[in-house]
C-alpha cells in the first residue's frame, strides 16, 4: 500500500471502529507503539509488535468509554510519515471521571505498513 492509502485506511478505520481489524491489515508484525509516558502498570512508553498494541486497545477499551470524538488528519510528511490529531471526551470506566482528551499520533511507515506510532498528548 502506498504512505497516502494506510494513512486514510487509519483515519477511516479509527471513525468507522475498525481499529483493532486495521491492525492486522496495515501495521508491520514488528510495529513499535510509543506512549508519551508509560500506561498504568507498564515498566516502559514503548510497546513492541502486533500483539503488544493489540493488547493496549484492549485496555483501552476495558478502561475508557468514549463518548465523543473526532479524528482529524490524515497529514502526510515526505514518503514514510503522517500525523492525525484525535480529540475525545472519555469516561474513566472505574471512577466515572469525564475527561476531554487530545493527542497527536505521528505514524511512520516502511514497506507498505505502519512500523511507529507514537502519541503526544498533554499530561
Amino acid at each position: 500500500m502506498l504512505l497516502r492509502e494506510i494513512a486514510e485506511e487509519l483515519v477511516a478505520g479509527c471513525r468507522e471502529g475498525r481499529e483493532l481489524e486495521n491492525l492486522d491489515k496495515i501495521y508491520a508484525a514488528d510495529a513499535v507503539s510509543v506512549e508519551a509516558m508509560p500506561m498504568d502498570g507498564a515498566d516502559s512508553a514503548e510497546t513492541h509488535g502486533i500483539e503488544g498494541i493489540k493488547g493496549k486497545h484492549a485496555w483501552w477499551s476495558a478502561t475508557f468509554e468514549v463518548l465523543d470524538g473526532t479524528v482529524d488528519g490524515p497529514f502526510l510528511h515526505g514518503d514514510d510519515s503522517f500525523a492525525v490529531i484525535f480529540e475525545m471526551k472519555a469516561k474513566h470506566r472505574e471512577s466515572g471521571e469525564v475527561s476531554d482528551m487530545k493527542e497527536v499520533a505521528i505514524y511512520s511507515v516502511a514497506d507498505g505498513k505502519i512500523v511507529r506510532e507514537a502519541f503526544y498528548y498533554t499530561m
